[in-house]
């Protein structure tokens, strides 16, 4: 059943792209009154058929409720909450955080960064008390946990605020303490993909064999037991001594692999490109896709932890 807010909280998300419309759908489902603002009116204008198409795939039957706003000023005006889902480009972050103020002068700004700190894009801000990180994963409308972001200036209660509007809408936020680049989930994710192209560039494996055995084996433990529970699981000990002996032979690059650095140099950016690490023949994206929603709509129920009362553990 769906929590709807008693007073109708009016959130504003900037940017109706990847994210943005998966953010604004998720409140919207919730009952929060959204509006929704992007530079191109295209992308904009695009972004009510997009999120029917998402409900309907989730078997969801009911109106798209979110306003299209022309400008950012009309978008924010008498939001409580506004998030920015902009390109991952300091100076688009900080610029908008100038017009948001300037619009709303009340209002909470939550950050979608993915990987940039907030105490940064929060420089620009009057207001930085006011400020958050809140990392949404893709697709936003089904993926629950949301990292909560604290910036060097954010306040408890602008933390404790975000985290209650999340819960209304479902979600499961975490805090993050410290505000370092790619928070929690993204230092995790880019060290394993670090590795997995490690992996392919020592001529160890093919990069099928990477996936299917990163799919087929411990991925397939993560939704139930993750990293640090499994090593407490199978003993610390044995886990030390495993990586005492491994950890030597394990990547400890500081830039961007080798194998990535190359396919780039020759034009070959991945999926939409018909070339990266693998060869995408027209329809291949869409078919990877549709098996990535189809795989999260039939775990959504085990993808909130059993215990989930949307509150942080202790430290």
């Amino acid at each position: 059943m769906e929590q709807v807010p008693q007073d109708r909280t009016a959130v504003a998300v900037l940017g109706a792209g990847l994210m943005g419309h998966g953010i604004a759908q998720a409140f919207m489902t919730a009952g929060f009154e959204v509006s929704l603002w992007d530079p191109d009116a295209d992308v904009l204008n695009s972004a009510p058929d997009r999120i029917a198409a998402h409900l309907e795939v989730a078997g969801i039957e009911r109106e798209v409720d979110v306003r299209l706003a022309r400008t950012l000023p009309e978008a924010v005006d008498g939001a409580s909450l506004v998030i920015e889902a902009a390109p991952e480009k300091m100076p688009i972050k900080q610029d908008l955080v100038r017009q948001v103020e300037d619009a709303n002068d009340e209002c909470i700004l939550a950050s979608n960064t993915s990987v940039l700190r907030i105490t940064e894009i929060a420089e620009a801000a009057r207001h930085p008390e006011r400020v958050v990180g809140t990392h949404w994963w893709n697709p936003p409308y089904l993926i629950h946990l949301v990292e909560v972001v604290r910036g060097e200036r954010t306040a408890d209660s602008t933390v404790e605020q975000v985290s209650t509007w999340l819960r209304e809408a479902g979600k499961t936020p975490v805090e993050v303490y410290k505000d370092v680049p790619g928070f929690v989930g993204n230092r995790m994710q880019f060290a394993l993909v670090r590795e997995a192209a490690h992996i392919v560039e020592e001529g160890i494996c093919s990069p099928e064999t990477v996936d299917l055995v990163t799919r087929m084996t411990f991925g397939r433990r993560w939704p139930a037991v993750g990293p640090l529970e499994n090593s407490d699981f199978i003993g610390l000990d044995l886990v030390k001594a495993i990586m005492d002996y491994l950890a030597p032979s394990l990547s400890t690059a500081q830039s961007a692999p080798a194998l990535f650095e190359r396919l780039l140099a020759e034009g070959h950016s991945g999926a939409r490109a018909g070339k990266g690490v693998y060869e995408w023949p027209e329809g291949t994206r869409d078919e990877v896709e549709r098996r990535l929603l189809e795989h999260l709509l039939a775990t959504e129920t085990s993808g909130r932890p059993e215990d989930d009362t949307g509150t942080d553990q202790s430290r």
